[in-house]
């Protein structure tokens, strides 16, 4: 199940994005419109009538792990949840969101297990984990990348109970995936590598840089969901329809400063550049950060994993001005590693994920090193990572009585 959804919602998502593009072929203002009103319509319904499926989806999924009553968990993980998460996910990329499939696909195969798992309420923690890891299998074809996930970011800790049902879990999710889309690589099989001696000063440059942008992202995005501490914060709190509304816009104006680039993903942006060894533009990486940031903050329904990829792929090739001769990809999946790194704080999730999704494993030291140099950087700025940072926020609301859990301010 989590398999076939990860696959459908994949799919639904390349005709929104596509349909998105065309409209923009017919009028590329159009999105100062469409955009800034999709945001506000999709944070209306996501309050309304799916409460629990705002943002990416993996805090959620964690929250619901730490969680002992049913009835609060089933405010963040549940089969309601995970229809609303698919739809105005898929909602958000038609209007041009900077925003991602692959942490709704957690939820998603979160809340799978978490219903699955109700005749057995002492196994859901290990059913919730497992769902999770299947999502990130499915969706990107990295079963090892699943594993990794479920064990240092999910859990943050290896529990031999669980790990046969993860690893089975991944296992049927990544044959259905197989069974339906085929064998094939996120990102195309790469075989490029840092050839000289200098080319590995990219290494560190990557790392800090990332990690920087990373830790500044993170800081950002959970800063605003425990709200600001003046009025603006709780203008913001008041009125979060119109801030919808107001992030929107802000994501259309990056949008049409960049070309019309950075909306959606980013996958095929990223794709074309690894493929033709070609850059990205200057202002690409610059632009989605504050893009996705935008769309994260906002309160709608999407997740950072996609765009982060893009965002620092976007980085490396700033940073790829600095070292001519070098293979431009190389450095592209350094920034890539390094920017994910940096957000999410879990290195070994990050470089085996890139790793498996480029099919490169000449990479594999200069990842690792990018990824471990990243996440002390972005330690020095942000001391969490950003998915278990929000996950407090979601376990206080889910626990708190449900006209409570729902009121404005708790948003």
């Amino acid at each position: 199940m989590v398999g076939a959804a990860a696959v459908g919602l994949a799919l639904l998502a390349d005709l929104a994005q596509e349909a998105f593009r065309l409209l923009l072929a017919k009028w590329r203002y159009a999105a100062l419109l469409v955009t800034p009103l999709g945001f506000l319509l999709s944070a209306f319904l996501t309050m309304r009538l799916f409460p629990g499926a705002q943002g990416s989806g993996i805090p959620q999924a964690i929250a619901a792990r730490h969680l002992d009553d049913q009835t609060a968990r089933e405010r963040l993980v549940s089969l309601r949840i995970a229809v609303g998460k698919i739809l105005l996910t898929l909602f958000g990329l038609l209007c041009g969101g900077s925003v991602g499939r692959e942490g709704p696909t957690v939820q998603v195969g979160a809340s799978v297990m978490f219903a699955l798992g109700r005749v057995s309420p002492r196994r859901q923690p290990g059913l919730i984990l497992a769902g999770a890891a299947a999502g990130v299998a499915a969706a990107f074809n990295t079963p090892l990348a699943g594993i990794v996930f479920g064990i240092e970011e999910m859990s943050r800790a290896f529990e031999t109970r669980t790990s046969s049902l993860i690893i089975a879990a991944v296992i049927a999710a990544g044959l259905t995936s197989l069974a339906l889309m085929g064998n094939y690589t996120y990102f195309g099989s790469s075989a490029m590598s840092l050839a000289r001696g200098l080319d590995w000063l990219a290494v560190p440059v990557c790392g800090v840089v990332g990690g920087v942008a990373g830790g500044v992202f993170s800081r950002i995005v959970i800063t605003m969901a425990r709200g600001l501490p003046n009025p603006v914060g709780r203008a913001i709190k008041a009125h979060p329809l119109w801030f919808a509304l107001a992030c929107g816009l802000a994501v259309a104006i990056c949008g049409l400063i960049s070309g019309d680039t950075i909306y959606g993903t980013g996958y095929a942006q990223v794709k074309e550049a690894l493929d033709h060894g070609t850059p990205l533009p200057q202002d690409f990486g610059v632009l989605k950060l504050l893009a996705t940031a935008f769309a994260a903050i906002s309160g709608i329904p999407g997740g950072i994993f996609s765009p982060s990829l893009a965002v620092g792929a976007g980085l490396g090739s700033n940073v790829a001005v600095l070292f001519h001769d070098a293979p431009i990809g190389a450095i592209l999946l350094l920034g890539m590693v390094s920017y994910f790194a940096g957000v999410v704080q879990a290195p070994i999730t990050a470089f085996v994920i890139v790793t498996e999704m480029t099919d490169n494993h000449a990479m594999v030291v200069p990842l690792m090193a990018a990824a471990l140099i990243a996440h002390f950087v972005s330690r020095m700025i942000c001391e969490e990572g950003i998915y278990h940072a929000l996950a407090k926020g979601f376990v206080e609301r889910a626990a708190r009585p449900p006209e409570a859990a729902a009121s404005p301010a708790s948003r």
